[in-house]
Parts: structure tokens; C-alpha cells; sequence
């Protein structure tokens, strides 16, 4: 008997660093993948030391070794959505870019990991001016955080209104689509809005949810835009469902104690079946 193998699973690669503590990064995108019913894959641009408690060491991955991995996954699975993450360097964001032109990538979220939790600046302002060059405006949409669109803006972000003129901002520097995340602004509400080119702001808001366990939040969300993203949905719908899954996983995880410091999601609080593309044999 011979099985047609015509159907695939929704294909999603993560650019991104490794965190070996299991919570942000690649892992963190690995199990969000798995949990929304998608494929996951891997480019990893650098390696890190860290826990729950904060970062020990980064060592950074060679371009050519970068551009390897994305080659060796898209020359023979193919891709339906990608995450990027944590970009080091300005020869690493090159060799992202490239990668996008050489496969026409088409639903690229973007996080742009800049800002580490205590507020120092993780990338070079060469590599901030490389970033908003390269990538801005191939991506579909990029997933900033208050602290990394004001450094990308010039000025601190206090208010809603603030965030509303710091997307339109990013968007003129740009941007396709920006979905600022709220998260670090005061009060008992997170506020995220999306702004995309054209359309009026999307304002998302919900109840804070109390927990310290918020290691990895930002990779889980733009991980989780780019599964529904590749699951068929459209932007908006792909980020209130992203929105919905982080929730449902910070309340799933809140009351669990994983290390010393910020833990982790609950990933895993209600995974779905790997999703299938195609048709099926007659």
C-alpha cells in the first residue's frame, strides 16, 4: 500500500536566540508552536547563560552559520510564517534580511528584542539603525515593547496616547504594521494597540493578570502571532488569538514556582493537535 504524502503541517521558523532556562527564546517559541498545532523550526542567532533570575552569558552565532541553518530548513520544509527575535549584531540583521529576499518570505513577525527586563540596552545603536533599515520594512508586523519603541522613538512612553503616536512613528520610520505592547505602563488594565498602515489603532485591553511568572511573555506572543499567521488567520485576528493564548497561559502558570526569579508560561496548558495543509488522499 502507498501512502501520498500531500498534506503538511503549518510550517513556523523562529530567528532567534536560545534560552537555556526553557522560558524565553527559542524554547519558548518551540513550545508555543507545538501548543497552537504548527511545525516548529530553528535558526539560532546566539547562545545564552540564563535562568530565571537573569543572563549569565551571551556568545554570539556566526552569520555564515546563521544563514546555513535558515538554508538547510527552507530548501527542503519550507516555511509559512517566521519569528524573529534577538539580532546581535548588524552582519546578523543583514543576514536575515537576505534570507527574507532570497525565499520571499511573506508573514514575518518581528519582536525586536533591545532592552533587557532591568532596562539596560542589549543591541548597538549601529545595529538599532541596521534593524529599522533591513527589517522594518519586510516584516508584516513588529511586536515592540514600551521600553524598545521608545528607544527606537527617542522618548519615554507614559500614556495610551503616547503609544498611538510612537506606532505612527514606527510606521513612518518604516514599519508595515506595529503591535506596541502595553504591559509596562501603571494600572489594573494591560493595553496593547495595533496600528497598521492606513487603518485605524486596534486598541486590545484586558485585566492585569497577577504573576510574577512573565519570563518570556513578548517571545510567546509574537511566536503565537506568527502560528496563527501561518494557520490561515489575518493580522488582526492572529493578534487578539496570539493576545488570548498568552493570557490563557500566564493564568495557567501564575500560581506555579519554576526557579528563583521570573518563571515561565504554562505553555502547555491546553495543546491542540498538529494542524494538517493539503488534501486529503481519495
Amino acid at each position: 500500500m502507498t501512502i501520498e504524502r500531500n498534506q503538511h503541517y503549518p510550517r513556523v521558523l523562529s530567528i532567534a536566540g536560545s534560552d537555556s532556562g526553557g522560558g524565553a527564546g527559542i524554547q519558548a517559541d518551540l513550545k508555543t508552536f507545538a501548543a497552537l498545532g504548527c511545525f516548529g523550526m530553528t535558526a539560532i542567532t546566539a547562545l545564552t547563560a540564563q535562568n530565571t533570575t537573569g543572563v549569565r552569558a551571551i556568545h554570539g552565532v556566526p552569520p555564515q552559520m546563521l544563514g546555513d541553518q535558515i538554508d538547510a530548513v527552507l530548501e527542503d520544509i519550507g516555511v509559512d510564517a517566521v519569528k524573529i527575535g534577538m539580532l546581535h549584531s548588524p552582519e546578523i540583521v543583514r543576514t536575515v534580511a537576505q534570507a527574507i529576499d532570497r525565499y520571499q518570505m511573506q508573514r514575518v513577525v518581528f519582536d525586536p528584542v533591545m532592552v533587557a527586563t532591568s532596562g539596560a540596552k542589549l543591541i548597538t545603536d549601529e545595529a538599532i539603525a541596521v534593524l529599522v533599515a533591513e527589517l522594518f520594512p519586510r516584516a508584516l508586523v513588529i511586536t515592540p515593547n514600551l521600553d524598545e519603541a521608545a528607544l527606537l522613538v527617542g522618548q519615554p512612553l507614559r500614556t495610551p496616547q503616547d503609544m498611538v503616536l510612537a506606532a505612527q512613528t514606527l510606521l513612518d520610520m518604516g514599519a508595515r504594521a506595529v503591535l506596541l505592547k502595553g504591559g509596562h505602563l501603571n494600572g489594573d488594565s494591560v493595553i496593547d494597540v495595533l496600528q497598521v498602515a492606513g487603518a485605524e489603532p486596534l486598541w486590545l485591553q484586558a485585566p492585569r493578570i497577577a504573576t510574577a511568572n512573565t519570563h518570556g511573555t513578548g517571545c510567546t506572543l509574537s511566536s503565537a502571532v506568527a502560528a496563527h499567521l501561518a494557520l490561515g488567520l489575518a493580522l488582526p485576528e492572529a493578534v487578539q488569538q496570539a493576545r488570548d493564548f498568552v493570557r490563557s497561559a500566564l493564568l495557567a502558570g501564575a500560581c506555579v514556582k519554576t526557579g528563583q526569579g521570573s518563571g515561565p508560561l504554562n505553555h502547555g496548558f491546553a495543546p491542540k493537535s498538529m494542524h494538517l495543509v493539503g488534501h486529503a488522499p481519495e
